[in-house]
Protein backbone atom coordinates (compact mmCIF):
# COMPACT_ATOMS: atom_id res chain seq x y z
CA UNK A 1 0.00 0.00 0.00
CA UNK A 2 1.34 3.50 -1.42
CA UNK A 3 2.36 6.36 1.42
CA UNK A 4 -0.95 8.12 0.43
CA UNK A 5 -3.03 4.93 0.51
CA UNK A 6 -1.98 4.04 4.02
CA UNK A 7 -2.70 7.84 4.89
CA UNK A 8 -6.42 7.70 3.63
CA UNK A 9 -7.09 4.32 5.35
CA UNK A 10 -5.55 5.67 8.76
CA UNK A 11 -7.91 9.04 8.37
CA UNK A 12 -10.75 6.64 7.47
CA UNK A 13 -10.28 4.61 10.19
CA UNK A 14 -10.37 7.81 12.79
CA UNK A 15 -13.47 8.92 11.99
CA UNK A 16 -14.64 5.34 11.81
CA UNK A 17 -13.88 5.75 15.64
CA UNK A 18 -15.14 8.47 16.05
CA UNK A 19 -18.27 7.96 14.49
CA UNK A 20 -18.82 4.74 16.57
CA UNK A 21 -17.80 6.39 19.89
CA UNK A 22 -20.81 8.98 19.07
CA UNK A 23 -23.34 6.81 18.03
CA UNK A 24 -22.61 4.98 21.67
CA UNK A 25 -23.17 8.11 23.26
CA UNK A 26 -25.88 10.16 20.66
CA UNK A 27 -27.47 7.58 18.61
CA UNK A 28 -27.60 6.82 14.88
CA UNK A 29 -29.80 10.22 14.28
CA UNK A 30 -27.46 12.96 15.46
CA UNK A 31 -23.88 12.96 15.00
CA UNK A 32 -23.57 15.04 12.09
CA UNK A 33 -20.85 14.62 9.29
CA UNK A 34 -19.03 18.53 9.99
CA UNK A 35 -18.72 17.38 13.79
CA UNK A 36 -17.68 13.80 13.06
CA UNK A 37 -14.79 15.02 10.51
CA UNK A 38 -13.50 17.69 12.39
CA UNK A 39 -12.99 15.32 15.74
CA UNK A 40 -10.81 13.24 13.41
CA UNK A 41 -8.97 16.30 12.71
CA UNK A 42 -10.38 16.24 8.92
CA UNK A 43 -11.80 18.41 6.95
CA UNK A 44 -15.62 18.18 6.17
CA UNK A 45 -14.83 18.18 1.92
CA UNK A 46 -12.82 15.31 2.24
CA UNK A 47 -15.54 12.91 3.72
CA UNK A 48 -16.23 11.93 0.38
CA UNK A 49 -13.23 10.53 -0.39
CA UNK A 50 -13.79 7.88 2.16
CA UNK A 51 -17.98 7.51 2.88
CA UNK A 52 -20.39 7.62 -0.23
CA UNK A 53 -22.81 8.92 2.43
CA UNK A 54 -23.51 9.64 5.70
CA UNK A 55 -25.69 6.29 6.08
CA UNK A 56 -23.03 4.41 5.21
CA UNK A 57 -20.81 6.28 7.88
CA UNK A 58 -23.60 5.57 10.12
CA UNK A 59 -23.77 2.07 9.59
CA UNK A 60 -20.36 0.63 9.42
CA UNK A 61 -19.56 2.97 12.39
CA UNK A 62 -22.61 1.07 14.61
CA UNK A 63 -21.09 -2.45 13.11
CA UNK A 64 -17.72 -1.55 14.58
CA UNK A 65 -19.23 -0.32 17.62
CA UNK A 66 -20.91 -3.59 18.29
CA UNK A 67 -18.45 -5.74 17.36
CA UNK A 68 -15.92 -3.69 19.57
CA UNK A 69 -17.81 -5.47 22.63
CA UNK A 70 -17.08 -8.72 21.99
CA UNK A 71 -13.56 -8.63 23.36
CA UNK A 72 -14.72 -6.82 26.20
CA UNK A 73 -16.96 -9.21 27.27
CA UNK A 74 -14.61 -12.06 26.90
CA UNK A 75 -12.09 -10.57 29.10
CA UNK A 76 -14.81 -9.56 31.72
CA UNK A 77 -15.52 -13.13 31.67
CA UNK A 78 -12.10 -14.10 32.29
CA UNK A 79 -11.48 -11.72 35.27
CA UNK A 80 -12.74 -14.22 37.78
CA UNK A 81 -11.32 -17.38 36.61
CA UNK A 82 -13.74 -19.76 39.32
CA UNK A 83 -16.55 -18.24 37.93
CA UNK A 84 -16.56 -16.69 34.51
CA UNK A 85 -20.47 -15.74 34.47
CA UNK A 86 -20.05 -13.35 37.56
CA UNK A 87 -16.39 -12.15 36.36
CA UNK A 88 -18.72 -10.89 33.40
CA UNK A 89 -21.68 -9.46 35.34
CA UNK A 90 -19.78 -7.77 37.57
CA UNK A 91 -17.98 -5.67 35.14
CA UNK A 92 -20.95 -5.56 32.58
CA UNK A 93 -23.31 -3.55 35.99
CA UNK A 94 -19.93 -2.26 36.81
CA UNK A 95 -20.73 2.32 37.64
CA UNK A 96 -17.94 2.30 35.30
CA UNK A 97 -19.87 0.84 32.62
CA UNK A 98 -22.87 2.86 33.12
CA UNK A 99 -21.34 5.92 33.45
CA UNK A 100 -19.25 5.67 29.45
CA UNK A 101 -21.38 4.92 27.29
CA UNK A 102 -18.94 6.23 24.61
CA UNK A 103 -16.89 3.29 25.28
CA UNK A 104 -19.73 0.92 26.30
CA UNK A 105 -21.67 -2.03 25.27
CA UNK A 106 -23.03 -0.71 21.91
CA UNK A 107 -26.23 -2.95 22.29
CA UNK A 108 -27.78 -1.05 25.18
CA UNK A 109 -27.39 2.11 23.06
CA UNK A 110 -28.29 1.21 19.17
CA UNK A 111 -31.46 -1.13 20.58
CA UNK A 112 -33.73 0.86 19.77
CA UNK A 113 -32.08 2.28 16.58
CA UNK A 114 -31.38 -0.95 15.30
CA UNK A 115 -35.18 -2.30 15.68
CA UNK A 116 -36.35 1.14 13.99
CA UNK A 117 -33.16 0.85 11.05
CA UNK A 118 -32.39 -0.60 7.98
CA UNK A 119 -31.35 -4.61 7.30
CA UNK A 120 -27.63 -3.55 7.60
CA UNK A 121 -27.98 -1.83 11.29
CA UNK A 122 -30.54 -4.73 12.07
CA UNK A 123 -28.23 -7.77 10.56
CA UNK A 124 -25.02 -5.86 12.74
CA UNK A 125 -26.86 -5.58 15.95
CA UNK A 126 -28.06 -9.45 15.14
CA UNK A 127 -24.46 -10.78 14.96
CA UNK A 128 -23.36 -9.13 17.95
CA UNK A 129 -26.27 -10.31 20.17
CA UNK A 130 -25.69 -13.82 19.13
CA UNK A 131 -21.77 -13.33 19.51
CA UNK A 132 -23.07 -12.37 23.49
CA UNK A 133 -25.06 -15.44 24.12
CA UNK A 134 -22.84 -17.93 22.48
CA UNK A 135 -20.34 -16.51 24.64
CA UNK A 136 -22.36 -16.49 28.40
CA UNK A 137 -24.09 -19.95 26.77
CA UNK A 138 -20.87 -21.36 26.62
CA UNK A 139 -20.26 -20.32 29.96
CA UNK A 140 -22.63 -23.24 31.08
CA UNK A 141 -22.48 -26.46 30.03
CA UNK A 142 -23.94 -25.94 26.31
CA UNK A 143 -27.67 -27.08 26.86
CA UNK A 144 -30.58 -25.51 25.50
CA UNK A 145 -31.51 -24.60 29.61
CA UNK A 146 -27.67 -22.86 29.70
CA UNK A 147 -28.65 -21.07 26.16
CA UNK A 148 -32.43 -20.06 27.58
CA UNK A 149 -30.28 -18.69 30.57
CA UNK A 150 -27.80 -16.83 28.34
CA UNK A 151 -30.86 -15.04 26.71
CA UNK A 152 -31.89 -13.79 30.37
CA UNK A 153 -28.95 -12.94 31.54
CA UNK A 154 -28.37 -10.59 28.68
CA UNK A 155 -31.57 -9.10 28.59
CA UNK A 156 -31.12 -8.49 32.23
CA UNK A 157 -27.62 -7.18 31.50
CA UNK A 158 -28.41 -4.22 28.51
CA UNK A 159 -31.71 -3.63 30.18
CA UNK A 160 -30.38 -3.02 33.94
CA UNK A 161 -27.73 -1.07 32.09
CA UNK A 162 -30.15 1.18 30.00
CA UNK A 163 -32.45 2.08 32.56
CA UNK A 164 -29.50 3.06 34.91
CA UNK A 165 -28.19 5.73 32.81
CA UNK A 166 -31.99 6.73 32.01
CA UNK A 167 -33.15 7.17 35.24
CA UNK A 168 -32.72 10.99 37.12
CA UNK A 169 -32.52 9.09 40.58
CA UNK A 170 -28.64 8.43 41.44
CA UNK A 171 -29.86 6.10 43.95
CA UNK A 172 -32.26 3.66 41.73
CA UNK A 173 -30.25 3.89 39.09
CA UNK A 174 -27.16 2.63 41.23
CA UNK A 175 -29.97 -0.25 42.54
CA UNK A 176 -30.47 -0.92 39.17
CA UNK A 177 -27.03 -2.44 38.68
CA UNK A 178 -26.53 -3.69 41.83
CA UNK A 179 -29.83 -5.52 42.31
CA UNK A 180 -29.82 -6.95 39.06
CA UNK A 181 -26.31 -8.22 39.77
CA UNK A 182 -27.33 -9.93 42.76
CA UNK A 183 -30.38 -11.89 41.03
CA UNK A 184 -28.58 -12.89 38.11
CA UNK A 185 -25.61 -14.39 40.57
CA UNK A 186 -28.16 -16.13 42.37
CA UNK A 187 -28.87 -18.17 39.18
CA UNK A 188 -25.41 -19.82 39.29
Amino acid sequence: MGHSQAEKAASRERVLRVAARKVRVEGVSRPGVADLMKEAGLTHGGFYKHFSSRDELITEAAALALSEGSAKMERAARKNVREPRSGLIDSYLAKQHRDSPGTGCALVSLGAAAGRGDEDLKKAYEQQVRAYLDLIAGLGDGSEEARAEAMLTLSALVGAVLMSRAVADPELSDALLTKVADQLRRQE
